[in-house]
């Protein structure tokens, strides 16, 4: 689809990137990207996919904005109190790009629906809070063969990384799974939540706006994937690094006992 001569103007900065250029910004146009969570994570993502003219974003959230949110979940504001998240970052998605389609879903994201959610889109971002919808989200990317750029935070610190287990490396050996990086769940209760523990406002805004980035790349074909790799940030001391981890043969999805 071409673009316009207004989104010619809107993504001129994109366009005149080597890198990204015309054909680069025509593949963020037709790309359909799904997003688990509106919250802390999920809201820079979805402000800077929407800016960077994702053509449609998905939305999975069934919760409410409420007040504590907004110390860090940017996309919502005190008037969306009270609203679906997914309502207000519909909104707030309307307001900064009218070209950008945002398809809502206002539900858990559960082992029952995940397959048909996740098979409609092209790319999954996952921002959600507790490693069972994690490990739900990676599982069923992995069946429906597509990538996943999946993030986590705490107090002060984050972790990113993308997994693309349904495809080979170069040694030949498969990507990684989710379950080759975490291969048990910690039990309940073992890692508070951010209502428990708290949580650095702008945290999430760092490591949201770098799952977007990742998103992006994963898009044009810019630059260097975090498959096999994890980015850990540390917020208090301003230090990033860069993890390596392989697949795994035990793992229970593309193991040798699979």
């Amino acid at each position: 689809m071409a673009l316009s001569p207004e989104e010619l103007e809107r993504y001129a900065r994109h366009i005149v990137l080597r890198d990204v250029g015309g054909p680069g910004q025509q593949k963020l146009q037709a790309a359909r990207v799904l997003i688990i969570g509106a919250g802390g994570l999920g809201a820079p993502m979805i402000q800077y996919l929407a800016a960077a003219g994702v053509g449609t974003i998905g939305v999975v959230d069934d919760d409410i904005v409420s007040l504590s949110n907004l110390q860090r979940q940017i996309i919502h504001d005190t008037d969306a109190v009270g609203l679906p998240k997914v309502e207000s970052a519909k909104a707030a998605v309307a307001r900064l790009n009218p070209h950008v389609t945002v398809e809502t879903h206002c539900t858990r994201i559960n082992a029952e629906n995940a397959q048909a959610l996740i098979s409609a889109y092209d790319i999954v971002a996952d921002g959600s809070d507790n490693f069972a919808t994690r490990y739900c989200v990676s599982d069923n990317c992995f069946y429906a063969k597509r990538p996943l750029v999946t993030a986590a935070i705490g107090q002060f610190d984050g972790s990113l990384t993308t997994l693309k287990p349904y495809l080979s490396a170069a040694d030949g050996k498969p990507n990684p799974t989710y379950r080759c990086l975490f291969p048990d769940q910690p039990p309940e209760g073992l890692l508070p939540t951010c209502a428990v523990a708290g949580v650095l406002g702008a945290l999430p805004g760092i490591v949201g706006t770098m799952q977007a980035m990742e998103v992006i790349k994963e898009i044009t074909g810019l630059g260097e994937d975090l498959v096999g790799r994890l980015i850990l940030f540390d917020a208090r001391s301003m230090r990033m690094e860069t993890i390596r981890y392989a697949w795994s043969p035990r793992n229970p999805l593309n193991g040798k006992a699979a």
